[in-house]
């Protein structure tokens, strides 16, 4: 137990001191102190608590979802009795009411039309909930989503969303952002450091739900300005209506290609005009789809759709092979990179409508820095003095051991990129308790042997020994507590875990391993024959 080799402290050192070393550039920066640019500096970084940044409310539209689905319904039911054997002819086709109705042209093909759509109307997985209600009578074919279909849809995009919206804040640079659900349809966003909430909204309002649809050139302009649209069709109005005409442009619903299949985007100039444009690419897939699009359409326009409005309709020329598109739009150099930004998370699933937003000031978390330090100031000052009071040399041993304890945490918290929030603070201040805990009940274990008779060596060993049993025990239960509140927890809950699992580890590392370190080179150079506790 008192063994230590050379290699063994020359480890423990090595480890306390890189450590320990990762945490000045915080402490010179909570100082006033400037840092060399030459050297590494990894910092702690601060929560929205305490350096300030940009919050904002985020509320999904659920009729979307459900219109969304009612789309995605449609046009499965077209394809799988397209696919019949022999194919099932479709009349008319209705989404109104909330319900997926189909005429039949032969109502005699009703069995086979149910046999056809009976397995779209189950959910994915192996759960076997039907999300869909069929009904086939007298050759009308209804389908009726379930509530449980929807709930379940409405929580996958809320999920889907939650991550495209972590996704797309981690492409603009910041770190240890909050993103939570709130309730069924409320994402609660906090970025800390960023004070500009309007950039945090412009990025995260956009959809960026990019689709190419063909455009019905039979359209007139009469009936597009009167509202009228043919069936099959939708009119969509321009994103730039003083520039492109005020009148909508009647598009095909079905058959175009949407942006879930993009694998990049990113800001450009054109080479001619040198305005701003964004440079697309698609998978396999759809890259095969858009060059078949292009292919079969030559000399048509088709429609380019970012979020309900149309940003342009060229006509196509030729055949647009590779994969690889241009979009332009009166884009702007910072609307440009925003766009690719957006289209290369992905678009979100549901449109998010910001409901709230606010900038916190820094001012508030000045205060409770400068209160947090006092108070562990305060704190740590008194622990020592009554170590030193209480336990002479051994209280010495355990003030150095606090005073490394605290720069171990805050060297792994900046190692790790750890964010430090309120409750972190409160965490940081209860593990200097934790500390000492270990440390006393080594002394008085150290202090029950000696009383029982036992030599100073032999009374030093099995008091770290037999303390050690407790103290591990009792912090295993500490960092399992830490553990659940990281996973179960969110925002400033999770902050107070990251603080309070490092700090049980460290104050374990030191008061247990570095003292005892310590202990065992005093006994050995000193060999006293007592000891003062």
């Amino acid at each position: 137990m008192l063994d230590f080799p050379p290699w063994r402290q020359a480890f423990l050192w090595l480890i306390t001191l890189a450590c320990a070393a990762m945490a000045l550039p915080s402490i010179a920066s909570v100082a006033g102190l400037s840092w060399p640019a030459a050297l590494p500096d990894p910092k702690v970084n601060l929560g929205l608590d305490l350096a300030g940044g940009s919050h904002i409310l985020l509320e999904a539209d659920q009729n979307q979802v459900r219109q969304l689905r009612l789309e995605q319904m449609e046009e499965n039911v077209r394809s799988r009795l397209a696919k019949a054997e022999p194919r099932i002819e479709v009349g008319e086709v209705s989404t109104k009411d909330g319900k997926v109705s189909v005429l039949l042209a032969d109502p005699g093909r009703s069995d086979a039309a149910r046999e056809a759509l009976q397995t779209l109307t189950y959910g994915a997985g192996v759960t076997g909930q039907r999300d869909w209600d069929l009904q086939v009578n007298q050759g009308q074919v209804v389908l009726t989503p379930t509530q449980a279909g929807i709930n379940q849809a409405i929580d996958q995009a809320m999920g889907g969303a939650v991550e495209k919206v972590r996704t797309r804040i981690d492409k603009m640079g910041t770190r240890e952002p909050t993103i939570i659900r709130q309730g069924g349809n409320r994402i609660v966003v906090q970025v800390p450091g960023l004070t500009d909430p309007k950039k945090l909204k412009d990025q995260l309002g956009q959809t960026a739900k990019l689709e190419f649809k063909l455009v019905d050139v039979n359209a007139t302009q009469a009936d597009r300005a009167q509202g009228i649209a043919q069936p099959g069709t939708q009119l969509v109005p321009f994103a730039n209506p003083t520039k492109d005409g005020i009148v909508p442009l009647a598009v095909f619903r079905l058959g175009g290609i949407v942006g879930d299949q993009l694998t990049d985007a990113k800001a450009s100039n054109d080479p001619k005009t040198n305005e701003p444009i964004v440079e697309i690419a698609f998978n396999q897939q759809g890259g095969a789809k858009f060059a078949k699009l292009t292919s079969e359409n030559v000399g048509k326009p088709f429609a380019i759709i970012l979020d309900g409005k149309v940003i342009s309709a060229p006509n196509i020329n030729e055949p647009i092979l590779g994969g690889q598109a241009r979009i332009s739009g009166s884009f702007t150099a910072e609307t440009a990179q925003q766009l690719a930004i957006n289209l290369a998370t992905g678009a979100l699933p549901v449109d998010l409508k910001v409901v709230e937003e606010r900038s916190v000031g820094p001012d508030l978390g000045a205060d409770s820095i400068k209160s947090g330090m006092i108070a562990m100031g305060v704190g740590t000052l008194a622990l020592m003095l009554f170590m030193l009071l209480t336990y002479g040399r051994f209280g010495v041993y355990t003030c150095l051991a606090l005073i490394i304890n605290t720069l171990l945490i805050l060297g792994i918290m900046a190692g790790i990129n750890a964010t430090l929030t309120l409750p972190g603070i409160a965490g940081f201040v209860l593990t200097i308790g934790a500390a000492v805990d270990a440390n006393v009940l080594i002394n008085e274990r150290i202090r029950e042997e000696r009383a029982r008779g036992r030599k100073v060596v032999q009374a030093v060993e099995m008091g770290y020994k037999e303390a050690s049993r407790a103290i591990f025990d009792a912090n295993i239960t500490n960092v399992i507590a830490a553990v659940l509140m990281f996973f179960f927890g969110s925002g400033p809950v999770k902050g107070f875990a990251v603080v309070l699992a490092i700090g049980i580890a460290t104050s374990v590392f030191t008061a247990v391993t570095l003292t005892r370190m310590w202990v065992a080179n005093w006994l050995r150079k000193a060999r006293p024959n007592d000891l003062v506790l």
